[in-house]
């Protein structure tokens, strides 16, 4: 019972110092209620009036005592002096609102973009998917060792593959099938074509992840069992609620997509959106309606994912399917080529399978993105640090001018721990106004920096719904940015000594030895993130303005497939037969089309001469191709209507075949002479080629790699194939047009995509691009708070400084040796600040060399604009200043100080 009230007592307390006490004139009138009916009682006691008051006062007890008393047993004390502090700390924010509103943006800005960072990061790679048990989720991936000898890893299987490793593991885990996220055309009752994103699952992936629909049913075993047999869908929650309105009666609706029509039998619950960070799933297929590709052994369109059955170590599942995997390395290395360059051989026989935790999904954009957004973070988290220095150098200057305030509250009983959570308090505020800045900037900029991850064409989308992770990481930014700016000048305020500050008959000093520690640890990070953002600025240059090989700016890209083969001359037809289709100029056929991310190679051979280990890259193109991608055509000529490429026929019989090369193989296999009527071998068809034409060297699978040896021969009988069309003009809403153009003249065939050229290059720099971009920025605002800190200080010295600056120039000193005196201590912490962190930055460019691209770490100009910006912005700084100090009138200076 005694705890019931002592809870119910507290309760009371906290209210009343939530809402407020009574005004003090009503404790006063109480409190002379009371002495009067006290001082009546001792009247009737027989003593006269003064003396009845006085000693109704001493019974009652001294006014003040008692209501400082009467006070603290009506609240909390604590919190009502927590209260007391929060409106004392915002008087002083408002007295010196100037250096307030300039604390509060510039931390507001920092906080912003790290908290901004951290949005991103959870987005990405740390958001657990809401299935159950994420924990226990993991992905099949196969490491090896790519062309450029680094690590790569790949997660992308085929349907035997699958079938093989689900039978194998069925009584140690739960394989899943879940495809890549694709944006693909569909059509819905009498509305016109539109796209929505789709995912192949297989049949268990719902039950196993344990989700439930919102309504109808979701997909089950029964759906995935006969190929091509189901033709039903699932609707994600999102893209009902957006696409149907939330319509209950979806349920039985159907839609077409390609030549077949779904049936809609279910919604799956709210915040599942498919397994990829990046891309939002608006409705999910049976595995068995891709019965093409269920066959065919190097077809991979998905990810294999595990869930280990209960109590079942996930290293066991690895153990099993990884000597599976290296029996089937094992079987394949027979039925390679046997002129198969041995360093092909081992770099086949070194890949390892491994089971790589998924609790947080896994997409390309994590791959992609997973390091540049880390080391975004730490840049954003640097940034941070240089406006806590900043702030931390106003905070203890202004603590230096109220030592004599904090020695006073000393000397009249005030606890030194009150002091330091009056000086918290005010930070406390700093960081809260800081803190809504940064929360306003950060819900604009997170979803600015999403449009940044990809083109138009190909849009990122990540759930960044305002939750308890966000709330609670904000909360935890303000509180640890207060710590870092707020506490040693709290500390440093509160140990001053009520003697020796009262005794000072000259102005307080700001701490030397803290105050150039802050100033050299600004500028050490100012020129580290200068450094950082020059690297990447200087990448994405470089990589933006190299030379293709073509030229990407008004050109198309088709890619579409067929219900069955067409021959070279039908795919040539369709091309010439889009030329009449909006300002198209010329039209080509290719089996792919450069920077789409596929790569083929072939081994070939010079009669008398050795290989090369690495054959040339091989692309299949038909005639017009060269001039439709304006790639040079240095000596010979482009293919003709019928030439064929090498091969074999139906009895396996080589065939012979043309083909075109680039500069890069005329230089490997024919020490940069003319190739024009050379021979080669196709080695594993040992079928004759002759080369008939020369081009230019231009990228092939991406725009970072070195250009390798091409060989480009003519196209022949394929399902699927990518049209080339060159425009005369920008497209403008061609795209659409043609994909309705195609849809409707050639029902055979499913139309892909439809997007410039200039969005696949987009796509290629996207990563640098925006390293470069938020490297800068942060750089730019990193170079700013560096140039108001070093304002900061030397102002407080100029200032500070001012009599006897005065009394030097009386006695004849210099003006310039004043100034030299003044400055020498501030340029010595610049240079040693500037010197660290130039060593940082190489440090850092080392670290993050495989982003970089065409620049060394310790590049002159890398290093040299950092140090020349930060010169330029700290003469900048220290020039007000120092012409003030020049300006000084000793007279009036000595006259007002003394």
């Amino acid at each position: 019972m005694s705890r019931w009230r002592a809870w119910r007592e507290y309760v009371r307390r906290l209210t009343a110092s939530i809402r407020g006490s009574r005004p003090d004139g009503d404790l006063e009138d109480e409190l002379r209620l009371h002495l009067e009916l006290a001082a009546e009682d001792e009247a009737r006691r027989g003593l006269d009036a003064p003396d009845a008051a006085r000693r109704a006062r001493i019974r009652v007890g001294a006014v003040t005592q008692t209501m400082d008393t009467l006070r603290d047993q009506r609240g909390l004390p604590s919190l009502d002096a927590l209260k007391s502090d929060l409106v004392f700390g915002w008087r002083q924010i408002v007295r010196h609102r100037t250096a307030s509103l300039s604390a509060v943006l510039s931390l507001g800005l920092a906080m912003g973009a790290s908290l901004t960072a951290l949005r991103l990061v959870d987005a990405v790679l740390l958001r657990p998917l809401p299935v159950a048990e994420p924990s226990r989720l993991f992905v099949l991936t196969r490491t090896f060792v790519d062309a450029e000898n680094r690590p790569a890893e790949r997660d992308d299987f085929d349907y035997p593959t699958y079938r093989t490793y689900a039978a194998l593991a069925r009584d140690h885990a739960d394989l899943l099938l879940i495809g890549a996220a694709v944006r693909r055309p569909i059509a819905i009752g009498a509305d016109g074509p539109e796209t929505a994103v789709q995912q192949f699952v297989s049949g268990n992936v719902f039950a196993t992840l344990g989700l439930r629909p919102a309504i109808g049913r979701l997909l089950d075993e029964r759906d995935d069992a006969v190929p091509d047999g189901h033709p039903v869908v699932v609707l994600s929650h999102d893209y009902w609620r957006r696409r149907f309105a939330a319509d209950p009666g979806v349920i039985g609706r159907t839609f077409r997509i390609n030549d077949r029509v779904y049936e809609i039998v279910g919604v799956a619950a709210a915040g599942f959106t498919g397994t990829e960070p990046g891309a939002v799933t608006d409705f999910f297929i049976p595995s068995m309606m891709n019965p093409e590709a269920l066959d065919v052994r190097g077809w991979t369109w998905f990810r294999i994912w595990s869930r280990p059955k209960p109590r079942v170590d996930p290293a066991a599942v690895q153990a099993l399917l990884a000597a599976r995997f290296r029996d089937e390395h094992r079987e394949g290395v027979r039925n390679f080529p046997a002129d198969m360059p041995p360093s092909r051989i081992n770099s086949y026989l070194s890949e390892q399978l491994v089971l790589l935790p998924a609790a947080s999904g896994a997409s390309d954009v994590q791959k992609a993105f997973r390091r540049p957004l880390w080391i975004l973070t730490a840049l954003a988290a640097l940034l941070l640090l240089i406006a806590c220095a900043n702030v931390a150098n106003l905070l203890l200057a202004r603590a230096m001018s109220r030592r004599v305030e904090m020695a006073l509250r000393l000397s009249i009983g005030a606890a030194r721990r009150r002091l330091v959570q009056l000086m918290l308090m005010e930070s406390l505020l700093l960081a809260g106004l800081a803190a809504a800045v940064g929360v306003l900037f950060a819900w604009w900029a997170a979803p600015f920096v999403v449009s940044m991850l990809a083109p138009i064409e190909r849009p990122v989308r990540l759930i960044l719904d305002l939750d308890w992770r966000a709330v609670a990481t904000a909360a935890a930014v303000t509180l640890i940015v207060t710590v870092l700016f707020g506490l040693a000048p709290a500390l440093r305020a509160s140990a001053a000594s009520p003697h020796d500050v009262l005794k000072e008959q000259r102005g307080p000093r700001l701490p030397r030895r803290l105050a150039d520690a802050l100033i050299a640890t600004e500028m050490a990070l100012c020129v580290f993130l200068l450094c950082g953002a020059g690297l990447f600025v200087v990448t994405f240059d470089q990589l933006s303005t190299r030379v293709l090989g073509f030229t990407p700016e008004h050109l198309l890209h088709v890619v579409v497939q067929s219900n069955r083969r067409q021959t070279a001359d039908e795919w040539t037809a369709l091309a010439a037969s889009l030329r009449d289709t909006g300002p198209i100029g010329t039209a080509a056929v290719a089996g792919w089309a450069p920077l789409t991310g596929n790569r083929w190679r072939i081994s070939v051979s010079v009669p008398g001469r050795p290989s090369p280990q690495d054959g040339p890259l091989w692309l299949s193109v038909s005639p017009g191709y060269f001039a439709t991608m304006r790639q040079r055509l240095i000596e010979g000529r482009e293919f003709r209507a019928g030439e064929r490429a090498p091969g074999r026929d139906e009895r396996k019989q080589p065939v012979p075949g043309v083909a075109i090369v680039n500069e890069a193989f005329a230089r490997v296999y024919f020490d940069d002479r003319s190739p024009i009527g050379r021979r080669l071998i196709v080695d594993g068809w040992n079928a004759p080629v002759e080369i008939v034409g020369l081009v230019s060297d231009s990228v092939y699978f991406s725009v970072r790699e070195t250009i390798e040896p091409g060989l480009f021969v003519p196209l022949e009988q394929r399902n699927g194939a990518t049209l080339l069309l060159r425009t005369n003009a920008d497209a403008g809403d061609l795209q659409q047009t043609l994909r309705r153009t195609l849809m409707r003249q050639h029902p055979n065939l499913v139309v892909h995509e439809v997007a410039r050229f200039e969005a696949l290059v987009t796509q290629q720099v996207i990563r640098e691009r925006l390293l470069a971009a938020l490297s800068a920025f942060f750089a730019a605002l990193a170079l700013a708070l560096a140039v108001i800190g070093v304002y900061g200080v030397l102002n407080y010295a100029v200032t500070r400084e001012r009599r006897e600056i005065g009394l030097r120039l009386a006695l004849g000193a210099r003006p310039l040796h004043v100034l030299g005196l003044i400055a020498t201590r501030l340029a010595s912490m610049v240079a040693l600040g500037a010197l660290a962190g130039v060593v940082c930055g190489v440090a850092f460019g080392r670290l993050v060399r495989p982003l970089l691209f065409q620049i060394e770490p310790t590049d002159p100009v890398a290093l040299g604009l950092p140090l020349a910006a930060l010169a330029l912005a700290t003469l900048l700084a220290v020039a007000p200043p120092l012409f003030r100090a020049m300006r000084v009138d000793p007279a009036e200076a000595i006259r007002t100080e003394a």
